[in-house]
């Protein structure tokens, strides 16, 4: 008679299973360095974004307005107005004249704050601008954008 011997197979766990305290605090320690330091980056990063992004809009905002005074669509001038928080692209000769009936509103963040010109008007037939000046953007950071607009009609930033 043929028997085989008896194998027995045990498997041992490690007694320690889990984290220790001291690899908790390093981990949380690690996490809270990493959001330290990208926080305020990726808010350096949202507000120069958001600069940016406005800078564009008034500039074609001023552009489309000059385009339409020169189409003369509506028979009539157009205009852009610059506020803290906001850009109008309005029909009229000015702002407080205007047809409210055909503004165009843009929102632009509340930490922007606007310097310079304010008002831009554009003749009909010609598009050429009443006045020229420079609109300033400025962020929370002091990080600034200059939008210009000459005689001539020309946006340049």
């Amino acid at each position: 008679m043929h028997t085989t011997p008896a194998t027995s197979t045990s498997y041992h766990l490690p007694a320690n299973r889990g984290f220790t305290l001291v690899e908790m605090l390093l981990s949380i320690a690690a996490m809270s360095i990493i959001a330290g330091i990208s926080i305020p980056l990726y808010q350096s990063f949202q507000n120069r974004n958001d600069l940016d992004i406005a800078t564009v809009t008034l500039a074609q905002s001023m552009r489309r307005a000059g385009a339409l005074a020169q189409a003369s669509d509506g028979d009539a001038s157009w205009g852009i107005a610059v506020a803290t928080g906001t850009i109008t692209l309005f029909k009229g000769g000015s702002y407080a004249a205007r047809d409210a009936a055909y503004d165009e509103s843009y929102a632009m963040p509340e930490n922007i704050a606007v310097a310079g010109l304010s008002e831009a008007v554009f003749a009909k037939f010609t598009g050429m601008p009443v006045g020229t000046g420079t609109t300033v953007f400025t962020s929370v950071n002091n990080e600034t954008r200059s939008i210009t607009l000459n005689a001539k009609g020309t946006v340049s930033y």
